[in-house]
């Protein structure tokens, strides 16, 4: 190998050892995918119970201070809420 060259990643994939590599790899990717299907849709309920936490914590903002929030209720921080007995 030449030292003084810089390695090049384009050239190595058009080379004999970069297109075997991509063929094996495309190869194995097909047979996996075809193969195991049953076991990855198997698994899909269980990655959406896993994803549960994960989108409480995007949808709640990190559970930081709720107080500059708007409230649940729908009415802006600082005011009250209208009673019962008068029309909003």
């Amino acid at each position: 190998m030449d030292a003084g060259r810089p390695f090049n990643v384009s050239q190595w994939l058009r080379s004999k050892t970069g297109l075997a590599l991509v063929a094996f790899l495309g190869i194995t990717t097909f047979f996996l995918v075809t193969e195991h299907t049953a076991h990855v849709f198997g698994f899909l309920p269980y990655a959406l119970l896993l994803l549960c936490p994960l989108l409480h914590l995007f949808m709640h903002d990190g559970h930081g201070d709720h107080g500059a929030h708007t409230g649940h209720e729908g009415h802006a921080e600082g005011q009250e809420p209208p009673s019962q007995g008068e029309k909003s």
